[in-house]
């Protein structure tokens, strides 16, 4: 049996030409050498697999070439090109920096660099994974790398650039290697698979290049793995079996159930996808990459982000036809937000079956690019005694204009048990009034009925208030604790309460002071519900509220410390029965 030898180093590149994917920076790299322009230290960066350490050598080999041809590459005949291909040449060292990282190496390979070269002109030291070098390492290594002999030259291959030091970094010139695109890597296991005599697949070498993420190396590796599954015949169906890759075939079907609101099938075909082995987040990132893909498709100025075989672009183009931008926008960002939920969600495949269902709704007649479906009103299970007729009542006085609420409260027949604070104001004796049930259990799961906006004015209308006497602490209170009993969703109107301060104006008329005009217009959308809560509070049925806005030059004073004490004073008894007793004054 011949000794075999893998893709990746039976076919590696030995020429500037034969690199693949790296165009620009072999184009530099020859125009240096061409114009005698070297410098004494190189950076090569980027991805694995994409040709660094394979174009350090190449470099090596070109300097030292005794015959160069007119075209800047190597003669492949000269001494100096021969020891190279032969593996024996003294002018070209490689490090592993990730095993020999020590100050210790550093100090031989600079005693190295001391030595000329025997054949050609330069030695080349190529350091890989040059970020695995340690602090002292590299701080040794700085001087010799700032100001080498002349003959020396330092090659440094890394991926991770981040890691080296900037002192490093400032002596070298930086060469950043891109990922390879997808069609490059394609067209190189072409070249590989005429080479060896294998017949294949366009959409097979396709799914093979894109399984190796923009590395040559690793789309070498996973084609011998393929060739040796397939006994030399790399078919698609074959190579996705080999690789445990999810069918594109996969994601077509799904989309079309999809666009169909076909929910039971989508869920049947999911099933299936997660017998076979597959992730429920590999398979909505597929997914996803597949509405990516129709997004790309439906516009010939994106078509070359297409990234498929070309028997597959037709496919794409005809359902791409059948969605609308909208649905797909929609659809990518609920796939989205499903790949951020999945990490952290305890039930996975419900996550990704609530996805599909979603999607399939996007195209709901009824509730166009939307992901939910209509709302649905809850109504309350149980309702207050003699409250049969309230929902026609409701209906009524919900299209009766503005101008008959005043009518309409003075026909209340109920009043309310709110108890108010205890004051000099409110000691006055008064008769109670009879009082009818006015809570509601929901099944809405919150707080009984409140006395705010929603509260039903048929309701309302079974409601009458006594005549019970109030000051300006009572109304402050009244108005507070109805900004208390809003929820979260009703917090522009809870701020614009807080903002403002009711003031008694004149007998029951209460006036609110409002900053702009555009929170007099948004308060006064809650006069109704504000005002009622009020009578219902200082149970007094003639408490009028006042909405206006605040004049130019009716800026609120800011009262001094005396000032607010004697009003504080003027409200608490027990304030000035204990300054009395005390003593006390207010510096």
């Amino acid at each position: 049996m011949s000794n075999y030898i893998v893709s990746a180093r039976k076919y590696r590149p030995d020429s500037f030409d034969s690199v693949v994917g790296q165009h620009t920076l072999t184009t530099t790299l020859k125009n240096a050498i061409a114009a005698g322009k070297l410098a004494h230290a190189y950076l090569f960066c980027g991805p694995r697999g994409v040709g660094k350490t394979t174009c350090a050598r190449i470099f090596a080999k070109t300097i030292n070439c005794l015959t160069p041809t007119p075209e800047g590459d190597a003669c492949n005949t000269c001494e100096s090109c021969t020891a190279f291909n032969e593996q024996r040449s003294y002018n070209i060292h490689e490090l592993d920096a990730a095993s020999n990282n020590s100050v210790e190496d550093i100090r031989q390979l600079i005693d190295q660099v001391r030595i000329p070269p025997q054949v050609g002109r330069y030695k080349v030291f190529i350091i890989d994974e040059v970020h695995m070098l340690s602090t002292a390492a590299f701080n040794a290594f700085l001087k010799t790398l700032e100001e080498p002999p002349a003959h020396a030259i330092f090659v440094l291959a890394t991926t991770e650039k981040h890691k080296i030091l900037p002192t490093i970094l400032s002596r070298c010139q930086t060469y950043d290697f891109a990922r390879m695109e997808v069609e490059d890597i394609v067209d190189h296991l072409r070249h590989v698979a005429a080479g060896e005599g294998y017949t294949y697949e366009d959409a097979a070498l396709n799914v093979i290049a894109r399984k190796a993420d923009g590395g040559m190396r690793d789309a070498l590796s996973i084609f011998d793995q393929a060739a040796s599954f397939t006994g030399g015949n790399i078919t698609y169906q074959k190579v996705i079996e080999n690789l445990n890759v999810l069918d594109y075939d996969y994601y077509f079907q799904v989309t079309d159930l999809l666009l169909r609101r076909d929910i039971p099938a989508a869920l049947l075909l999911l099933n299936e996808i997660l017998s076979k082995g597959f992730e429920g987040n590999h398979f909505i990132g597929g997914l996803a990459a597949h509405f990516r893909d129709l997004l790309v498709s439906r516009d010939a100025i994106t078509l070359p982000l297409l990234e498929v075989a070309d028997s597959v672009r037709q496919r794409y183009s005809e359902q791409a036809a059948r969605c609308t931008p909208k649905f797909i926008y929609a659809a990518l960002k609920l796939c989205n937000r499903c790949d951020q939920d999945y990490r952290t969600s305890r039930n996975k495949r419900l996550t990704v079956e609530l996805t599909l269902i979603e999607v399939a709704q996007l195209l709901d007649p009824d509730e166009p690019s939307s992901g939910r479906s209509p709302k649905k009103i809850l109504k309350p299970l149980f309702q207050a005694a003699g409250a049969t007729d309230a929902p026609a009542a409701s209906r009524n006085n919900a299209t009766a204009p503005r101008e008959t609420a005043p009518a309409q409260r003075a026909t209340n027949t109920a009043t309310n048990s709110t108890p108010l604070p205890t004051t000099a104001a409110t000691t006055a004796p008064h008769a109670p009034s009879a009082r009818a049930p006015r809570h509601t259990i929901s099944i809405h799961g919150g707080r009984t009925q409140q006395e705010s906006k929603a509260t039903p004015q048929a309701q309302r209308a079974t409601e009458t208030y006594g005549t019970r006497p109030y000051d300006q602490s009572n109304v402050l209170y009244a108005w507070n604790r109805y900004a208390s009993t809003l929820s979260k969703e009703e917090s522009a109107l809870i701020n614009r309460m807080r903002a403002a301060k009711p003031t008694i104006l004149q007998g029951d008329i209460v006036e609110v002071v409002m900053d702009s005009l555009q929170a007099l217009n948004f308060i006064q959308e809650h006069h109704d519900a504000i005002e009622q809560h009020m009578r219902r509070t200082l149970d007094n049925g003639n408490v009028t509220l006042l909405f206006r806005v605040r004049e130019q030059t009716e800026a609120p004073r800011i009262l001094t410390r005396r000032e607010l004490f004697q009003q504080m004073l003027q409200k608490n008894e027990a304030l000035r029965t204990l300054k009395e007793a005390l003593k006390l004054e207010l510096n």
